[in-house]
Order: C-alpha cells, then structure tokens, then sequence
C-alpha cells in the first residue's frame, strides 16, 4: 500500500508500512493522514489544499485546458517539416545567395520570415481561442466526486480533494485519487487504464484503489490517500497517454502529402543542379535563385497552419452545438462514421421513469399492488438514487416509507452482471428479511419457480412489452438465521412492475436523419426482445433485433446460415445484452472495416465506448462514460450528433480539397519553373515566387472559414485519389503555363490575335506576364478542388471567393504596374494582362472535367457514369416517399431501405455530379 510516500506532509513515516502487498489496518491509515471516518472540515481543507496542490493527473488532462508555455507553444508552430523547408530557404537566400559579386537576398529572407511569423501566429491565436471556448465547455464536465465534509455529505469537484478526505465510490465512478476502502462489502474494479488487465478485480476494505481506475460493481466509503502528482501510477510514470496523442489518419495523410512535396522539390533541385552546372555552365547566383524559385513556391507552408486552424475552428463549432471533443481526431473519424450503435435507456430514451399503477401484476397471495411497491421501494436506495430506485420511492405517498419500521442491515447495489439490487432489513418485530427488485430473468432464476408460474411471468413480460414497457420483478425471503451473509429461506416472486421510458424528443428524427447521411443505427439494449423491437419500431430504424443468445454458440435455426459477423452487420440491435456484448459488437464490426461509433451513458457502456472508433457521452453520463468517450455532448438530446456529423464531414471536405491542391500547387510550380529554366534558360524571380506564396497564403487562410458541402456518404482518406488528382491537375497547369511563355516568347500569337505590343524579348516583362498567368490560374484551382461538382455551377463561398478577388487584383496591378529591378520585373499594361486573364479562364475549364475522369476513372466508372441513371432517380422517387410516410402501417415509417448500399450510391448520383 502507498500510504507512506504519499503523505509524508501530514504526518511521520514508518519504514515498515512501506509496501504495496501489506494492508495497513483502517486506524493507522487515518493516524497518518491525521485524519477520521468524519472526513475533513472546510478549515482543514484549506490548510491542506496549499501543501496538496491541485488534484491533476493525466487521467482529467481531457476536462481542464493546458496551460503550457505560450513561447515555446508559438515556435512549435514552426518546428516542422514544412517550416524547416522554409527556414531553409531563408538561409540559403541571406548565406548561399550571398555570391557572384551580389549581396545577400535581403527581400526573401525577410518575406521567408515574416511568412512563417504569421502563419504560426494565425495558428497559435486560432488554437488558444478554440483551446479557451472548449474548456469552458469542460469545465462543466469536471468529475464531482461525493465527500465528507464537515460531518455531512456533499458533491464536490475531485479537482479540490485532499489527502484524508473521506469519499463514497459507487458504479460507475472514475477513482479520482488514490484510496483505500473503509468498512463495506467489495467492490469490483476496472484497472484497464492503469495495468492493462481487461478483467475486474475484486477490492476488500483495507486494500488500496488507485487514481483512474473504474468503479463497475459495489458501493463503498474510502479516505483519499494521495492526490495530483503524488499517486502512486504518476509518480511511478506508468501513466497510459492520452488517446489525443493518437495521429490518427488525419495527421498521416498531411505527413505523406508534406514529405511528397518536400521530395517533389527535392528531386527539381538535384535535376537542375545536375543540368545547370555541368551541361548548361550557368553562373553560380542564378542557380541559386533557380533553386530559391522551387523551394519557396513549391512547398505548401500553409499546410500547417490550414490542418491546425481547420481542426481548431471546428472543434469550436463542435463545442457550440454542444459536442465536446476529447481528441481531435475524432473528428475526421466521426467524418467516416458508417455504423452508429446506440445504448437505449438514458441514450435514446429520457431514462425519467413511470409506473402504472393499475397495470401491475401480483403474484404473492399475501400482497396487493401497494405491498409490491412497498417493498419495491424497500429493495432502492433513498440516497444517492438511479432512475429505477427514484421512479419507485417516489411513487410512495412518503418517500420516508421506504425505510419506516425497519432497521438496514445490509445493502446490495446494482450491477451490469446480477441486474438486481437487494436488502436484508430487520423489522418492528425483529424478523430479519431480505427483498431484491431487478431485471425478471435473474429474480425468476433467483426464486427457482415453477414451470406454470415462469410461463404467467413471460406472458406478463411480453404483454408490457408489445406496450413498450419494461418489467421490473420483486422478490422477498425470510432470513432465519438472522445474519446479512446467511442464504435465507426460499425466494418469493411477488410482483412485476411496469416501467414507462419514454423516447426523447429527438430521438426518432436524429436516426432517420442519420440513416439520411448513410450512417447505419443499431440500437443496443439490456431489456427483453419485445422491448427492443418495439422501441426500434417506433424509432422507424427497422425492427431486425435479435437476442444477444445469438452472438454465443446457440442460434435460431432460421439465421443459422448467417455468420456471425453478417448478422451483427444486418441487425438494426440486440436486445438481452451485456457490457462484453456491446465491446464483442463493437470489436466484429471493426474487424468487417467499419468505422463505428458508439453513444452510450452508463458504466456498462464504457468498454464498448472504449473500443469504438468514436466513443460519444451523452449528457449527464457516469463518469465512467466520460473518461472512455472521445465526444461528450452537453445538450439534451441526440440531434447534436447529426449536427456533429454534418460539421465533421464539412472540416473534411475542407482539408480534402486542400490536400488536393497543396499537391497540385507543388507540382504545378517544381514543374512549371523546372521546364522553363531548363529548356529556355528563363529564370525567373525569387521574390515574385514569394509574392505567388504570399497572396496565395492570403486566400487559402479563408478555407477553415468558408462554406463548403459536405458529402452526403461517409468519407474516408483515399491518398491515391489525392496524389493522382493532385498530380494531374498539377501537371496540365504545368503545361499550360509551359505553352503560355512558348507562346509569349517566341511566338507573335498574342500580338497578332489581340493587338498587344510583343514582350517576347524583354526577360522582365514576361516575368510579369509569368507571374499574373501562375497566379491567376493557380489560385482559381482552389474552386474545383473545394467543389464536389461542377466549380463554375456550384454556389461558391462568399468569404474564398473575396479573397480571390482581392488577391488577384492586387497581383493584377502588380502585373500592370511594378517596376522592381531588385525584382526583375516591368508592367505590361492592361493590354497584356487582359490577354493572361482571358487564357487563364480558357486554361481553367478543363479543370473539372479532369477531376471527374480521374475520380471515375479510381472508382471504375468512367463509361456508365450515366448508365442506369432513370431506375436510380425512380427508386430514390420511392425512398423519399416512404421517408415522408407514404404508405406507413400505423405511423410507422421504414427507413430501413436508407441502410442499403445502392441507396448511397444514388444519393450521390442525384446529387447532379459524374
């Protein structure tokens, strides 16, 4: 046990109690802590907070904002691969340049740092103002832990224990301090986190919990050893890292498009080193401009800033509707989320339960209605209440009833396994009884009845059940030999109780709309099947629910050609379940390449929250919930996740068609500026390269904050269709800009078609020719990558296409205007710059038609993209009426044809694109 080195501020240390195996009895642990089973006072509270600290650890790192240092933060921005290509472009322009009897590049080294200076600073100031919206949210979401304070029991956040505070553990509490447990029965824990071992252990009174473990059985009292950095797994460093240090796909797709634009540069630089030098003998400075020119212009440098920026904004907007993120990641995980699996009770339903009186049914002779309640009420807790015990106390004319006349003895929690509670209780006359309430499979198994009394109990069952009512069994037995251990005489089975969980109010719309964005619900429940199918067939999510025999050995022998993976597949739930059928659920859908999510509340569904792809809390979850989730939601109400999808899904398609055109961009400029100096020995400026970067950085800045449409399916990172699209596109504006100076410079094409004066042997003004055309055209490329269709038909986003505007009119003049010798650059007038505008549009409209063929081309749908279009546009004619209730039996609507995969293909297709 780790008492001693946790406390040594409270009191001295004996050697001999320093052991983790030896258990120390209760007094001397409350002798060192200075200490008593009454707890603390607020006045000693606050001489120990300042020797103490903070209660912090990496297990509530997620509920409180990072206070790191805010300089070292800023650099960090600029300490990647990205920058370092960058910073190197600025040593070379103010150390290598520095040759051929000219000075150093003064005007791109400061234009290289200032670049980097705002990008990190726009980054940093985006993070900070997400970090600061999200952790107000969080603050919300801290873990109370429930404390003795004064003699008297309050809720109190776990970020103020201190050692020796006594504290209550029940199900589903995260152990905020390292403890050891007083007087009780033993609890189960969940050490996961900590040790890795899946399975619960079983803790006695004496024995030692530590910080971040789960309470998943039991309720016990226990004094607070050691808080903050002191417990034992922090100072010992076997901390489990946050799930946020996870890349996830997100951060290998930059890192895959980042080093193939830092080897794409790279390789343009051998080639014109080796072509420059030995077969070209060009001096020394234009070489090293030459190679400025493809390191400035081709590398992406508001990468970084757009990814963090991107993520920082939409975890805001995230944090707005209501969904905290935990990890960033899961963002772009919720953007590929097909399957969805829902908990039901507390998830999609209100869990805020109702009785109906006159609906109960006895099965006691010596008892009415009344009595079943009572004794219902008697088998609940009347402190510290679930739904359940609130839903039955309080049906009592005084909830004060429930504990009258009687003494407790002892008292048997809830728990996910058993699914009943119980009390042995001495009454007036000094006869000992024990009463359990629970699920009515375990009270009917726990009285052993009778094959006739069995049948009577499951038609009752099925009989709430076609109501969409739980049933909730009472038991009673007498305990002769008067001990709260002993068996006790035979089990009574005295009544069923129906239980009235109404849906929430959104719980039917956020599943149709969901089914709607191609993501496939399964409702996952612990009542019976009757329930189960009634509930689904309420929600219109389709009523294939199955009883969780079928994920075992046993199956129905009318789905026994079904694998056990295709019919997790095919189900819309399972009812009947327990916590290792949700995680087994979970876990086979992954296996079948799903990315699956799970939205859960209590303790029983932390494992599968753990597991899934994206583990989402619903507000007021345990804390169990909270700590295995990725999202919280801090709204009433389950809309917030179709909201959540929809953002996710558009930070996607943003950060997919940036990836796009960082590619393209680098191969558009490594190529273009390659063939230019190779084949006509054009070089061209370093510094309007950098001016190119600069309003180019001006626009794609907008592109976390502009408007952009999602994708109607689950969107997923496909690197082949970003390097080949990008490299195509990259290429053919390559070319493009290649037969523009060919035809500039050695050609009268453009004087003898548009009446221009020719520039084709003034070296300055086609750079300023040059610039305008890879400006323009390059900056245009963003529109059709931001487009899921047809760019020049689509509705484009006022905030990108300002800043394309004013971008280009700025480079415009510049074109016109600019008489830079440092330079090299002479206007051409408005003539010239007329003639570039008017190639640049012609240059831009085979761009879409490109993007179409290579995304086809990918998918294998390049010859039948219209094939079959009219059948397709009829059955989804079909769906939509039957989405808006056509053809209904009883107010039931069928989504369940949403679920089928040509219905997302025809989404898509109705969607008007190739």
């Amino acid at each position: 046990m780790p008492i001693p080195r946790m406390v040594d501020t409270f009191g001295p240390i004996p050697d001999e109690y320093v052991s983790l195996d030896r258990r120390i009895p209760l007094d001397v642990v409350f002798k060192l802590l200075q200490s008593s089973r009454e707890g603390l006072s607020t006045e000693e509270l606050l001489r120990r907070r300042p020797l103490a600290g903070p209660n912090t650890n990496k297990f509530y790192k997620d509920f409180y904002k990072d206070e790191g240092d805010d300089v070292l933060k800023f650099l960090g921005f600029m300490w990647n691969p990205i920058s370092w290509v960058m910073e190197m472009a600025a040593i070379m322009a103010i150390a290598l340049a520095n040759g051929g009897g000219q000075p150093p590049d003064w005007q791109d080294f400061i234009g290289i740092i200032t670049l980097l200076i705002v990008n990190s600073t726009i980054s940093f100031v985006d993070e900070n103002n997400a970090g600061d919206a999200a952790a107000a949210l969080r603050t919300s979401l801290t873990p109370k832990t429930k404390v003795l304070r004064d003699g008297k029991w309050r809720e109190e956040e776990a970020l103020f224990l201190v050692p020796g505070d006594v504290i209550s553990i029940k199900l589903g509490d995260l152990i905020p301090a390292d403890v050891c447990l007083l007087e009780g029965d033993p609890i189960r824990i969940d050490e996961s986190a900590l040790t890795g071992e899946i399975s619960p252990v079983t803790k006695k009174p004496g024995d030692d919990v530590f910080c971040g473990s789960t309470c998943v059985q039991g309720e016990i009292e226990s004094v607070v050893l050691a808080t903050g950095a002191l417990t034992f797994f922090s100072k010992a460093g076997h901390f489990v890292e946050s799930t946020d240090n996870q890349g996830g796909h997100f951060r290998e797709v930059l890192t895959a498009i980042g080093n193939f634009c830092i080897c794409s540069i790279a390789l343009g630089m051998i080639i014109e080193i080796i072509v420059m030098y030995p077969i070209q003998g060009r001096k020394y400075r234009d070489v090293i401009g030459n190679l400025l020119v493809l390191l400035i212009g081709g590398i992406p440098i508001a990468m970084p800033t757009i990814s963090s920026v991107t993520m920082a904004i939409g975890s805001r907007r995230l944090s707005e509707q209501g969904a905290v993120t935990k990890r960033t990641t899961a963002i772009e995980e919720m953007a590929g989320m097909d399957v969805l699996c829902c908990a039901k009770t507390g998830t999609l339903t209100l869990n805020k339960l109702t009785v109906d009186k006159n609906l109960i049914e006895v099965f006691a002779k010596d008892v009415e209605k009344d009595g079943v309640i009572l004794l219902g009420a008697r088998a609940s807790r009347v402190e510290n209440q679930d739904a359940v015990d609130a839903c039955i106390v309080g049906m009592l004319a005084d909830p004060k009833m429930a504990r009258a006349d009687i003494t407790e003895v002892h008292f048997l929690p809830f728990n996910p396994v058993d699914k009943r509670t119980a009390i042995t209780y001495v009454d007036s006359d000094g006869n000992w009884y024990r009463v359990s309430k629970g699920a009515p499979e375990q009270i009917v198994d726990l009285c052993k009845v009778g094959e006739d009394v069995k049948k009577k109990v499951h038609e009752s069952i099925d009989k709430f059940a076609n109501h969409g009512l739980c049933s909730l069994a009472v038991a009673k037995q007498a305990v002769p030999q008067k001990t709260k251990d002993s068996a006790g005489g035979p089990w009574q089975f005295v009544g069923l109780l129906p239980l009235f969980d109404p849906l929430k109010h959104d719980s039917a719309e956020t599943i149709r709309q969901a089914l709607n964005l191609g993501v496939n619900v399964k409702m996952i429940t612990g009542d019976q099947l009757a329930i189960g199918k009634e509930t689904a067939r309420h929600l219109g999510m389709g009523t294939d629910v199955y009883p969780s025999s079928l994920l075992g050995q046993h199956k129905d022998e009318s789905i026994a050609a079904f694998p056990i993976d295709e019919l997790i597949e095919k189900a819309d739930g399972f009812a009947g379940v327990f916590p290792e059928h949700k995680y087994e659920i979970v876990n086979r859908l992954q296996e079948r390449k799903h990315i699956c999510g799970m939205i859960g509340d209590g303790v029983n569904d932390a494992p599968a929250l753990k597991k899934a792809d994206i583990g989402i809390a619903v507000a007021d979850a345990t804390d169990a919930a909270l700590g295995a989730s990725d999202i919280v939601l801090t709204k009433p109400g389950l809309s917030v996740i179709v909201d959540a999808v929809s953002t996710s899904r558009e930070i996607f398609q943003r950060m997919k068609s940036y990836t796009i055109y960082a590619v393209s961009f680098t191969i558009r400029i490594v190529l273009a500026f390659l063939l230019l100096a190779l084949i006509w020995k054009y070089d061209f400026s370093p510094f309007m390269v950098l001016v190119i970067a600069i309003l180019n950085d001006a626009t794609v800045m907008t592109i976390p904050r502009d408007k952009v449409k999602p994708s109607p399916i689950p969107e997923s990172w496909k690197l082949r269709e970003i390097f080949a699209t990008g490299i195509v596109l990259g290429t053919y504006l390559a070319v493009m800009t290649v037969v523009f100076f060919w035809a500039a410079h050695k050609t009268n094409f453009f004087s003898d078609k548009f009446g221009v004066r020719s520039i084709r042997d003034n070296p300055h003004e086609l750079t300023a020719a040059v610039f305008l055309q890879v400006s323009v055209v390059s900056q245009a490329l963003i529109f059709v990558t931001q487009s899921r269709c047809w760019s020049y038909l689509e509705c484009q986003g006022l905030l990108l296409t300002s800043a394309f505007i004013v971008t280009q009119l700025i480079a415009t003049l510049l074109a016109v205007y600019a008489k830079w010798g440092f330079a090299r650059i002479h206007g051409i007038g408005w003539g010239w710059a007329g003639v570039v505008w008017l190639y640049s549009i012609i240059s831009y409209i085979p761009l879409d038609i490109l993007k179409f063929i290579i995304r086809n081309e990918l998918s294998g749908r390049s010859w039948n993209i219209f094939y079959g279009i009219r059948r397709l546009s009829n059955i989804a004619e079909e769906g939509r009426g039957r989405l808006n209730g056509q053809g209904s039996n009883a107010g039931y609507t069928d989504s369940s044809h949403l679920k089928h995969p040509n219905f997302l293909r025809i989404k898509t297709t109705m969607e008007g694109c190739p």
